[in-house]
């Protein structure tokens, strides 16, 4: 390393400094003024940088740190010295600790794991799962978890409280229904069930949340024929309002429709056939179609195996879709479940016999 005898660093004498130092790879400059406060310049292939730096001795050893680059200041370097060397001495009088020895502890410093959100647990608990239930419970724990309590997406597990979960419910229940409300309960307690097995988390907040008594009256509801008209005739242009369309027009489940694939149409033969796997009673079954029904179908341009929706298992985006048509549809609090519930009971109410995928 070139060192020469020490001189007062000031501003001025910059330009000089660095062509002084030119062509030499290490180059430190010593300030005459202040003893430990020097100039370091370093030559490379991207040019000449230029450091500020203070040298002290603690403990027996010799300190040296960094102040600031060349695009600070001499004059404001020379006053950061100053505070650095008050530290220095507080250090030896016992007060603190000295600028190196922060600047170690700074680099050894190993920040603690962020903690993982809700969201990504999530994940690891439907991997959990998948073995011991059917794929479609499977996505209508997703749709719960993901969907529905998307508000808790980024807290961790210890952060999400009691009244996070109960005002969810409370507007799951607003929104859909006491029904609605008890599954998306139940699917969460299930998961703290599973995260604190997993040692993830100590407590389930949802533990003394209210459940709704007047389940039964809500997933009993039925529309009358004036609300089942205001549905239809506010239903989007969409995929999410030709799979409500179809839920009045066959009585199929939610997710029968919302999963349809075109291998399960028969346009010339007007029935759509459901395999086992596809049904709430593990049956295979096959539902006519309407001259309404086949109209809807052959107006849907084919994107893929599925009917519906742009994922692999059909159509998605249940919530924030019902949450839109809500805004239109000023009727009592429903669910797509209702549409069936209602065509059953119509059926019922004909002089038809009813196939037992509608009781």
């Amino acid at each position: 390393m070139k060192r020469k005898a020490p001189v007062k660093l000031t501003q001025r004498s910059l330009s000089a400094i660095v062509k002084d130092a030119k062509g030499a790879s290490d180059y430190t400059l010593w300030d005459l003024q202040t003893p430990g406060f020097g100039l370091r310049l370093r030559n490379n292939q991207r040019g000449t940088m230029l450091s500020w730096i203070l040298q002290y001795r603690m403990d027996d050893k010799d300190w040296r740190i960094k102040i600031g680059d060349g695009s600070m200041s001499c004059d404001d370097a020379r006053q950061q010295v100053a505070i650095l060397k008050g530290q220095v001495q507080a250090a030896r009088n016992g007060n603190g600790i000295h600028p190196g020895k922060v600047r170690d502890q700074q680099k050894n410093f190993v920040a603690p794991p962020k903690p993982l959100t809700f969201a990504s647990h999530v994940e690891a608990y439907l991997d959990a799962r998948k073995s011991a239930v059917r794929d479609s419970t499977i996505e209508e724990i997703r749709r719960y978890l993901t969907g529905s309590f998307k508000v808790l997406s980024t807290l961790s597990l210890d952060q999400i409280e009691r009244t996070h979960i109960a005002v969810k419910l409370n507007s799951i229940a607003k929104v859909s229904g006491a029904a609605s409300a008890n599954r998306a309960r139940s699917s969460i307690s299930r998961f703290y069930k599973w995260a604190i097995g997993e040692g993830l988390c100590e407590a389930n907040p949802v533990r003394d949340t209210n459940k709704r008594e007047d389940e039964n009256k809500s997933r009993n509801r039925k529309l009358s024929y004036g609300e089942i008209a205001t549905v239809w005739l506010n239903c989007p242009d969409n995929d999410y309002g030709n799979v409500l369309k179809l839920i009045l027009l066959t009585g199929c489940r939610r997710e029968e429709i919302g999963g349809l694939m075109w291998s399960e149409i028969d346009l010339s033969a007007k029935t759509i056939t459901l395999p086992e796997h596809r049904t709430k009673n593990g049956l295979a079954f096959v539902i006519p179609l309407s001259d309404t029904a086949l109209k809807i179908l052959t107006s849907i341009e084919r994107r893929g195996d599925h009917v519906f929706g742009r994922q692999a298992n059909g159509f998605s985006g249940w919530s924030r879709s019902k949450r839109e048509l809500d805004q239109l549809v000023k009727i009592e609090a429903w669910t797509v479940h209702h549409l069936r519930r209602t065509v059953a009971t119509k059926l019922a109410e004909s002089p038809v016999s009813i196939q037992p995928q509608y009781r």
